[in-house]
């Protein structure tokens, strides 16, 4: 499966596995930000890591405060490798804005529809610098 997605930050060229969640995330109280694990005991994908991950996710619950713990996450070395989220939310973003301002490596995050995102769950995947997305063969 191959797809574009819209560039909302750029960023290097990325090859990870992909974890798609099922459903939306609060990364303040959902995400321990020392150690990239999802720890919202009502979470379907509750004790994975997003670390190192292309993180597919199909909505956000707002907190001011998710970009607290994205940055957080970027600084302790345990933030995705990539994020594709269905509608932007500029507060999450705020966090890869702050960590690049800061001179930090951050992850390039994409606009990619929700529909699309379930279709790459578990997939090792390649994005691409123009937002191609295609499954790594290697």
């Amino acid at each position: 499966m191959d797809v574009r997605a819209e560039i909302l930050l750029p960023g290097e060229t990325v090859t990870a596995p992909c974890l798609a969640l099922t459903a939306p995330i609060s990364f303040w109280g959902g995400v321990d930000p020392r150690s990239g694990e999802i720890i919202d005991a009502r979470h379907p994908q509750r004790g994975r890591s997003v670390a190192g991950t292309v993180l597919a996710l199909p909505g956000t619950i707002g907190s001011s405060s998710a970009s607290a713990v994205l940055l957080e996450l970027v600084h302790a070395g345990k933030a995705p490798a990539a994020i594709l989220i269905a509608e932007p939310d500029a507060i999450l973003l705020l966090g890869l804005v702050v960590a690049r301002e800061m001179g930090w490596a951050t992850p390039p995050a994409l606009k990619l529809p929700a529909a699309l995102q379930a279709g790459l769950a578990g997939k090792r995947l390649s994005i691409a610098t123009d937002g191609a997305i295609s499954t790594a063969t290697a």
